[in-house]
């Protein structure tokens, strides 16, 4: 007769115990918390190169125009009111006075043609200013344009800002101007990235800097001459084009944002055209900020980078923001940067030393 072993095939018949099954949940969430930081790391490092090659992009269009122009392009221009009566009479009524409404593009917008943006760029006419009814499209009073005009430009945008930005200038701001019928949402479109013009006061004062005539105008695209055509050549930045700033990250608009968190706007949706806001007019003065509370975001102090997004470079990539040089060459600018050292990148002609590190 043959015996059979119980043993034996009782436990061939046994699965896992509560004891192992834990341990292979505790094993697999262990992987899980390793691999989850380096694999949103590698995206990050993904995002990272993806916003590096934009700027790359800002810099060799500049370079193009410049090349084309024999000068960089001015970061703004006010045609006067007379300017504006003359050049659209019929339109003239609807301007208010504030001299917002009455600049055509800026930097971000004159390098359109050289950075595969001249279909939009055709859209538009450069004599006018940008809220010229032939330069809007409806729902703007009068508009002319197609709404593809004001589309967003891929290379304007860092894919490490939040997707949630929006690019509307709400219900509130034109509508209470009579621009727009009331209630109805007007689009501009944003960038997340600003050319420099200088130096706020509250960032000179920091390193000693005489703030007595007020802020500087001696960044990389400083000038606002474009009555003479005469602007900035690259022969006078004698800093060294490699040394001075040309575009930085101030992304996160239209939303304000403090140090990764964002900030309510009051009143709702009252979006300054020209302003705050991340149209392609705008041109900043480097302002310091001191970081120490959400409730009074724009205290002056000697904090720069990712602390506001107003005037201020920011980004969402850990630890500092990318810029591109004269050059064209692209860097990124840790968050303990020392003030000096990057007031000197901001300024063309400063004379300061810096070293090639």
């Amino acid at each position: 007769m043959r015996r059979i072993d119980q043993g034996t095939e009782a436990g061939s018949k046994a699965g896992f115990t509560l004891v192992e099954l834990l341990v292979v949940i505790a094993i697999i969430g262990t992987l899980v918390g390793l691999l989850l930081p380096a694999v949103q790391a590698a995206r990050e490092a993904a995002r990272r190169s993806a916003c590096s090659n934009n700027l790359k992009q800002l810099g060799l269009a500049l370079h193009n125009f410049e090349g084309a122009k024999k000068f960089v392009p001015a970061f703004e221009y006010q045609f006067t009111m007379q300017e504006m009566a003359k050049l659209n009479p019929a339109a003239f009524p609807l301007y208010p006075a504030s001299e917002d409404f009455r600049k055509p593009m800026g930097v971000l917008g004159a390098i359109l043609p050289f950075i595969e943006g001249g279909t939009i760029s055709n859209k538009f006419n450069w004599g006018r200013p940008l809220i010229d009814p032939i330069n809007m499209p409806p729902p703007f009073t009068g508009g002319q344009n197609t709404p593809d005009a004001l589309a967003t430009v891929p290379a304007y945008v860092c894919p490490s800002t939040p997707s949630n930005c929006p690019s509307d200038y709400g219900t509130y701001y034109f509508g209470t101007l009579g621009l727009t019928p009331p209630g109805q949402v007007f689009t501009l479109p944003r960038t997340d990235y600003v050319p420099i013009r200088g130096l706020h006061t509250s960032l000179m004062s920091c390193i000693g800097m005489n703030t007595s005539n007020g802020n500087t105008h001696n960044g990389m695209l400083g000038s606002a001459d474009t009555t003479t055509k005469r602007t900035v050549k690259f022969a006078e930045v004698i800093d060294g084009l490699a040394k001075t700033i040309m575009f930085v990250e101030e992304a996160g608009k239209q939303l304000r944002y403090f140090k990764g968190a964002t900030i309510p706007i009051a009143p709702p949706n009252n979006m300054t055209l020209n302003s705050f806001y991340g149209d392609w007019n705008v041109a900043r003065h480097s302002r310091g900020y001191s970081g120490a509370t959400i409730l009074n975001p724009g205290a002056a102090g000697c904090s720069v980078i990712n602390i506001y997004n107003e005037n201020s470079p920011y980004s969402f990539h850990p630890q500092g923001v990318s810029v591109v040089r004269g050059d064209a060459s692209v860097g990124f600018l840790r968050q303990d940067i020392d003030n000096y050292v990057y007031c000197a990148m901001v300024s063309r002609d400063g004379g300061e030393a810096l070293s090639d590190e």
